[in-house]
């Protein structure tokens, strides 16, 4: 049987975490994790909900050590929850929230654990192994375009993915780094970036969930150098046009949505930092990474690969488990680099002529003023009649006519939305996504409404 560390710093003493600026050790870690491992039921499936990143932490290696599963869905909606019980009946749920309302068998996380300071040293430190064929957790995808699907990713995959991503990201650069997230970790792309990498690259993470400007700044201040920083456009943004003094951050990783080179560029300029993007998908994990402000080209992480068949592009290798069809339109440069042109759902073909979502919303994005923004083609039942492409946008200081005139300059007149409707926000989830069900009842809000002083035609 091949195994693989639980965690990789090197001793009891290493700092695994930072909470309210206090660091947790590896040995605190160990002993909390045996603690919670022994007051698991005995489900075997465990819904992982608490907030508190190393809280969650410990839930998952406990699971993992006691040979049981997280399930990781992105949204605890009742209904989410409902195709839980379907998937496993055994599921129970672990929370830190005192108040948390999920319709499942809970078990609350410990208010206290242990306490080893006594026993914090090199005699009582042994890392448990975990067999790479287990089933470390079961993500499910977003559900953004559909019902989420759930995908196994056993330990011996998730290991190797996020070692790989950490040499490229500079994650094992020698140094200790603090990694901050705003990214929850139920999320695949916070689960990878702020969980698993900080357990096999002997970086510590920061408990506390920043999501506001203010808060990601006294997280990153709460912490010694050198900073990593994991995030998200959505929020990026909010910072770079926020008024709070940012700590110095000494690398940059984001996801979720592709960035325009020249916003990449601004905030690298902003926030005095390289910046990463990170491309992957739930179904394979992160597969490449681009420094954006440099490049449009995508490189892939070693031993994954592309190829191409009448079905479109599908990934394979490394620490891919098994071959994925992409939901992206890509061109393949060689062995090692792609290009990306947007989702295959996010085509939309007007009047003969085909562009994708994802550019649309590049560019309504980089015009100056615009603080979120999205395209969106609604359905014939949503909108009766002629379907037609409409655009959602906040962009407090510009006037409607401001901001066609500005998209004229930057896309073709067959995709000029109809209508264009200004709004204070966008019902965007944790991690800064817009699922098409919080889209539709948005634009059935407003149709039902009748914002005429908001909305718009082109």
């Amino acid at each position: 049987m091949q195994t693989l560390p639980l965690i990789t710093h090197p001793h009891a003493q290493s700092v695994l975490a930072w909470r309210d600026g206090q660091a947790l050790s590896a040995a605190q870690f160990l002993a909390d994790v045996a603690y919670l491992r022994r007051q698991l039921p005995e489900g075997l499936h465990m819904l992982n909900a608490c907030s508190d990143r190393y809280r969650f932490t410990v839930g998952f290696a406990a699971a993992l050590t006691a040979g049981k599963t997280c399930l990781l869905p992105s949204t605890h909606t009742p209904e989410m929850i409902r195709q839980l019980e379907r998937f496993a009946p055994d599921t129970f749920c672990l929370t830190d929230d005192a108040y948390c309302s999920v319709a499942l068998p809970q078990i609350h996380f410990p208010t206290a654990t242990t306490d080893i300071a006594a026993n914090d040293d090199a005699d009582t430190f042994t890392v448990p192994e975990i067999d790479v064929e287990q089933t470390a957790a079961i993500v499910f995808t977003s559900g953004s375009t559909g019902t989420p699907v759930p995908h196994r990713k056993t330990w011996g995959a998730l290991v190797h993915n996020v070692r790989a991503g950490a040499v490229l990201t500079g994650l094992s650069d020698g140094r200790r780094h603090a990694v901050v997230g705003t990214v929850p970790p139920q999320h695949m792309y916070g689960f990878e970036s702020t969980i698993a990498v900080v357990l096999q690259t002997g970086n510590a993470m920061v408990a506390s969930n920043a999501f506001f400007p203010a808060d990601i700044c006294a997280a990153l201040a709460s912490v010694p150098q050198p900073r990593m920083l994991v995030s998200t456009p959505v929020h990026l943004r909010a910072i770079a046009q926020s008024d709070a003094k940012v700590p110095k951050i000494d690398h940059i990783v984001c996801a979720t949505a592709p960035l325009a080179k020249r916003f990449a560029t601004q905030l690298e300029a902003t926030l005095a930092a390289p910046l990463m993007e990170i491309y992957g998908s739930t179904e394979t994990g992160q597969i490449a990474i681009r420094r954006t402000a440099d490049t449009q080209d995508w490189r892939l992480f070693c031993g994954v690969r592309l190829h191409q068949d009448e079905r479109g592009v599908w990934a394979s290798g490394g620490h891919v488990e098994q071959p994925t069809l992409m939901s992206d339109v890509i061109t393949v440069v060689d062995q090692e680099r792609f290009l990306l042109n947007g989702r295959i759902a996010d085509m939309v073909n007007v009047a003969g002529k085909r562009s994708s979502l994802a550019y649309l919303n590049l560019q309504l994005n980089a015009i100056p003023g615009v603080a979120d923004g999205v395209f969106f083609m609604p359905d014939e039942e949503t909108t009766p009649g002629v379907t037609r492409l409409c655009a959602y946008v906040v962009a407090p200081t510009l006037t409607h006519a401001a901001l066609m005139a500005a998209l004229r300059d930057r896309i073709d007149f067959a995709f000029m939305p109809r209508p264009l409707v200004l709004v204070d926000a966008l019902p965007r989830n944790a991690t800064g996504k817009l699922s098409r069900q919080a889209l539709l009842t948005m634009i059935s809000s407003t149709n039902k409404s009748g914002t005429e002083a908001r909305v718009g035609l082109a």
